[in-house]
């Protein structure tokens, strides 16, 4: 009988692992299965997150990017006040609200030739400045006009351009005149318009470019104090470097609004000089007596003035 039980003992120890063996199989066999779903879980979230990250980089990459105008504006909008009479805005102090704004002249070259399209800017809630052509019929008339609205003017000077086939008017300054012709015509044109502050260029990408020229036409400025605001026609003009040379306060142009007349243009080349204000300070934009430019200005003054920019005379932008 001690055997037996020794037999049973011996067998119950044999029993006892061998049972106990699938059942530690199967815990492993069920591990490695939630390992491997949760393995491939990660592995499908990790590629969901960067599908989604890629799609959010191309979206970004396709989207242009917005003009300054668009974003909120810095500064609050800062109040235009009344411009002073034929452009002489009185002194502005260092720490006037309107100088460390913005600021954005707009100035209408080419009037006085048609009283009705010259109008449509005095109606205009904003300090334009005309540019008004000498020895034209309605010069002295809109100029007039233009003071009483509270608008600022200038004199809007011709010059020489390099094309034969275009024609500046009246009052042209050519490059065969001879110094003391150069000299007594720009007399001639200041007089025509009396009480004008200063001047910029009509046409004149030949002129513009000759020292000689530009010396005689900045020694008659210098001597009636004028400013001289160089139109910028050409790329090798001198007016503004030889203006700051000689002491002549100057400025040049920035933005031309309308060399295509179509309204869609306009307002961009307007919306582009609002962004050289907002980068740089100070922007000046030319235009001409047009529809479109008279309508795009309508339109965008509101937008620009709650980017934070102020419009001023052009006389006050030149140093």
């Amino acid at each position: 009988m001690p055997g037996r039980s020794r037999r049973r003992a011996s067998r119950k120890q044999i029993r006892t692992p061998g049972g106990a063996f699938p059942l530690v199989a199967a815990g492993a066999f069920i591990a490695l299965i939630v390992f491997g779903i949760v393995a491939v879980n990660r592995q499908m979230q990790g590629y969901l997150t960067a599908t989604r990250h890629h799609k959010r980089v191309a979206t970004a990459a396709r989207t242009p990017a917005p003009s300054v105008l668009e974003t909120p504006p810095q500064p609050a909008a800062v109040p235009t006040g009344t411009p002073s009479p034929a452009g002489s805005a009185a002194p502005e102090s260092s720490a006037s609200p309107i100088k460390s704004a913005p600021r954005l002249a707009v100035i209408i070259d080419d009037c006085g030739y048609n009283l009705e399209r010259d109008r449509r800017f005095l109606a205009l809630p904003i300090p334009i400045t005309l540019s008004i052509l000498p020895k034209t019929p309605h010069g002295q008339e809109i100029a007039e006009e233009a003071v009483a609205a509270g608008k600022s003017v200038m004199l809007h000077l011709p010059m020489e351009p390099e094309s034969t086939q275009a024609h500046p008017g009246p009052g042209v300054i050519t490059t065969a005149m001879d110094d003391d012709q150069v000299k007594a015509q720009v007399e001639s044109d200041i007089e025509s318009l009396p009480g004008m502050p200063g001047a910029n260029n009509h046409m004149g990408s030949k002129a513009t470019s000759d020292p000689r020229v530009m010396r005689d036409v900045l020694g008659v400025f210098r001597q009636h104090r004028l400013f001289f605001i160089d139109s910028m026609t050409s790329q090798t003009t001198v007016g503004e470097s030889l203006a700051r040379d000689m002491g002549v306060p100057t400025a040049a142009r920035d933005v031309f609004l309308d060399n295509f007349t179509d309204l869609p243009y306009v307002e961009r080349q307007l919306t582009a000089a609002g962004d050289v204000a907002l980068k740089k300070g100070t922007a000046i934009a030319i235009g001409h007596p047009n529809e479109s430019t008279a309508a795009a200005l309508a339109s965008l003054i509101p937008k620009i003035q709650a980017a934070g920019i102020v419009f001023v005379p052009a006389q006050t932008l030149v140093n």
